[in-house]
């Protein structure tokens, strides 16, 4: 695999998908077998992906996603991302829908096939401290 910047292609799926809400915008940055790795659990095909971006997003009101910082490795196939998400919650793990601020970090490694397309994606996030939040 040729050397590529791969933070950008990370960092424009960030842009266009979580700030500017573009959920459309998984099909042009995403394989076709897109697989996320979500909390141990994998959501498989592009189109899986799109719906429980969908869902993720419709339970935190006003959601603001901040990058922190993201970096890749040599030859740009792999790229680890550190992130925040902040809003208001809109029932969160099933907790009713109080418009309570929540916010919460994360992590994110992607890997990136050699036509600069996201192939797959492990993340973590602080649910643990982001439900403390909201249940007490």
């Amino acid at each position: 695999m040729a050397k590529q910047n791969s933070v950008q292609i990370v960092e424009a799926f960030w842009s266009a998908v979580w700030q500017g809400k573009d959920f459309d915008a998984i099909d042009r940055f995403c394989t076709d077998d897109f697989v996320l790795t979500s909390g141990g659990v994998d959501i498989v095909s592009r189109q899986a992906f799109k719906a429980w971006a969908q869902k993720f997003n419709d339970q935190i009101a006003d959601l603001r996603f901040d990058v922190i910082e993201t970096f890749q490795n040599e030859s740009g196939s792999r790229v680890a991302s550190r992130w925040r998400v902040n809003g208001r919650n809109k029932g969160m793990f099933g907790l009713p829908a109080d418009l309570r601020e929540v916010s919460f970090t994360g992590t994110a490694i992607w890997e990136v096939d050699e036509h600069g397309k996201l192939k797959h994606n492990w993340v973590e996030r602080s649910s643990w401290e982001a439900f403390l939040q909201l249940s007490g």
